[in-house]
């Protein structure tokens, strides 16, 4: 029996994960440079320097993904027996309490400017011999910044979903989340130039909201990857259907007369346990079951390390009044088993 102590992406994968490596480089550039730029023009806006900051925390998930890449694949040891892929999901988790200080902190300060009636000044400034209103110079600075955060961001939602990395996923949602609040400064610089002192802070306030929204959802996904729950979909929105999947193709094996199957997340790959309940009278089990591993984690590039097992029976779970499998065909966590010694 061949043990799967180290997982390597498919070669279609791989180069995806190479772009998506390639692409964080960039992010990392792109955001030095991002705030550098704004603190040179920061002036008094709220929402410019929600923006500042929003940059400045941009760094996070890109520099989580890098570190998670280069721990992912390393051997097992005496003291990680299992692998280094939940690495992954720690820097989910990083990448994903960013998200969530950053919505928070932008929609604290811009209720406390804005119950405090501030008015954020944003005077003129003299450049090459020329004075102008500093407002026309932050919103060059935002658009500037605005443009490479959608690429960016766009490109790997993309790539985070063909390599199911929650961790790209969460960096994507960063980049939306640093043009959605560039979009804002900008609203609310113009806002103070037309004389609304309040335009800057509610701008602010609204996008903050919604990054707050996201890095909510993100963390509590992060969490509960962390704790085993349920794989789910890289933007955390339902249940994966992997396992239902193989659920179903399993139990059409001729020999196999039921079948539950409890599988988790650690990083790209799923990991857990296949119960079988062999037909009566089938033979050559111990090979049967080596076979049907094999079948299993051949049968999507996600499967990594599977335990296969014989029992007697897959019985209803009182407690709950479900079997191995939901309505919706997906596998279903309670259920009580009696085991069987293998065979040979």
């Amino acid at each position: 029996m061949r043990f799967y102590d180290r997982f390597e992406l498919p070669a279609d994968k791989a180069a995806l994960h190479r772009r998506a490596v390639r692409l964080e480089w960039w992010t990392i550039a792109f955001f030095v440079g991002a705030v550098t730029l704004l603190a040179l023009t920061l002036g008094q806006s709220q929402a410019m320097k929600a923006a500042w900051i929003e940059d400045m925390l941009g760094l996070v998930p890109p520099a989580a993904f890098l570190i998670a890449a280069r721990f992912r694949n390393r051997r097992p040891n005496e003291r990680f027996p299992y692998g280094y892929h939940r690495s992954v999901s720690v820097a989910f988790l990083a990448g994903a309490v960013a998200l969530l200080g950053l919505g928070g902190y932008v929609v604290y300060d811009s209720l406390a400017r804005l119950i405090a009636r501030e008015h954020p000044p944003i005077g003129l400034i003299e450049l090459f011999g020329h004075r102008f209103w500093l407002g026309w110079l932050m919103i060059a600075a935002l658009t500037v910044t605005m443009v490479p955060a959608i690429l960016l961001g766009r490109a790997k939602q993309k790539l985070a979903r063909q390599l199911h990395d929650k961790v790209l996923y969460a960096d994507a949602e960063m980049n939306r989340a640093d043009w959605l609040t560039a979009g804002a400064a900008v609203l609310g610089v113009l806002g103070i130039g037309a004389g609304l002192w309040w335009a800057d802070a509610v701008a602010a306030l609204v996008i903050g909201g919604d990054i707050l929204r996201d890095g909510l959802r993100t963390t509590r996904g992060a969490v509960a990857s962390l704790m085993d729950n349920r794989p789910r979909t890289v933007d955390e929105r339902r249940p994966h259907p992997l396992p239902g999947d193989l659920l179903v193709a399993v139990r059409d094996h001729d020999w196999v007369a039921d079948a539950w199957v409890r599988l988790r997340e650690e990083g790209h790959v799923f990991v857990g346990e296949l119960l079988v309940v062999p037909a009566a009278g089938t033979d050559r089990l111990v090979e049967r079951l080596e076979e049907l591993g094999r079948w299993a984690r051949n049968f999507d590039w996600r499967i990594h390390d599977l335990v296969v097992a014989p029992v007697s029976r897959i019985e209803v779970d009182r407690d709950t009044g479900t079997d191995a499998t939901t309505d919706s065909g997906e596998a279903s966590l309670p259920a009580r088993i009696s085991r069987t010694p293998a065979a040979g």
